[in-house]
């Protein structure tokens, strides 16, 4: 049983390279599963495109090769891993993750984190001069600030989340940046030519071209049944003659059913309805009578965000 990432190579790294070429300051994001390709197959991409990534927690700096700098983007209140390199540079939003650092004698770079409008994590205005000074008594050195927008919301929005910090931020210093489209990254650069701005990118980078990308499952095996029967974890009662449909992959794959609660498997462009909801390794599916029908082997598409999907195996072609 296994959900396949299929990649179209050349398609793919011509979008990336693209992306790279379009983006002055580019930091590539390759955090979590790895956008579905598992972060340590985007690494060596990554450091060719430049001498710093994101990753997402401080465990996930094990992925890094040594001649990049890590950015982790998530503060830790938990000690950092004792083999964590001292080329990381950690977030911190507020005098808890400086408390943090100091108990784990944490002495690296760090990466202030400024609230946007997103209201996540991050100094406000009021706390920004009593966080540098935590920062300085700790003995902490400050690589650069970093400012994250919402997703939803205009360009102006994001800008406006921007460009209000600047003013009260030391203009010696790197602002890393998301959410901003090529124009209006364009924009930010030209209005403040003085100021380095580096772009953290991971959906744009590696999803910008979705036909380069196919996921997809095997058939594990199919079975008749008639109406009267149960199947099923939960015993669901066939309404209907048809087949049962076991597809290898399920939960433990992050598969789940869609937000409106449809199926996420596709054959020959219809839909396949689900037996019940997907479990653990497999997720069993109902096709009634007359209907196309998947071979054992054959495989199906998978309608899923690839930022949650687990694949058990990497295909480039």
């Amino acid at each position: 049983m296994t959900i396949r990432l299929t990649v179209q190579r050349t398609d793919w790294l011509a979008h990336v390279h693209g992306v790279a070429e379009a983006t002055p300051g580019l930091v590539p994001v390759v955090k979590g599963n790895g956008y579905g390709f598992r972060r340590w197959n985007l690494m060596e991409i990554a450091g060719e495109l430049s001498r710093e990534v994101a990753v997402g927690t401080v465990f996930e700096v094990r992925d890094t090769p040594a001649h990049i700098t890590p950015i982790v983007l998530t503060p830790t209140l938990t000690a950092p891993p004792k083999n964590l390199p001292m080329n990381t540079v950690l977030t911190v939003g507020s005098p808890h993750h400086v408390v943090a650092l100091t108990r784990a004698q944490w002495r690296g770079e760090v990466i202030v984190k400024l609230q946007s409008s997103t209201k996540r994590f991050g100094v406000t205005h009021a706390n920004l001069q009593p966080l540098l000074s935590d920062l300085s008594n700790a003995q902490l050195t400050i690589r650069g600030f970093a400012i994250h927008p919402p997703i939803s919301g205009d360009m102006a929005m994001h800008l406006a989340d921007i460009t209000q910090w600047l003013d009260h931020i030391d203009p010696s210093l790197p602002v890393y940046i998301s959410h901003l489209d090529t124009e209006a990254y364009a924009a930010l650069r030209r209005d403040y030519p003085t100021r380095e701005f580096r772009m953290r990118l991971g959906t744009s980078l590696w999803h910008g071209d979705k036909s380069a990308l196919h996921l997809s499952a095997d058939i594990v095996d199919h079975h008749l049944v008639e109406s009267g029967s149960f199947a099923g974890y939960t015993q669901v009662p066939i309404k209907g003659s048809g087949e049962i449909v076991i597809v290898g992959c399920g939960t433990a794959h992050g598969v789940v059913p869609l937000l409106d609660g449809r199926s996420p498997f596709h054959f020959q462009r219809q839909r396949l309805n689900m037996l019940e909801p997907p479990h653990m390794h497999t997720s069993m599916l109902f096709v009634a009578r007359g209907r196309p029908l998947p071979s054992i082997g054959e495989w199906i598409d998978v309608q899923q965000p690839l930022t949650r999907v687990q694949v058990d195996l990497l295909q480039w072609v």
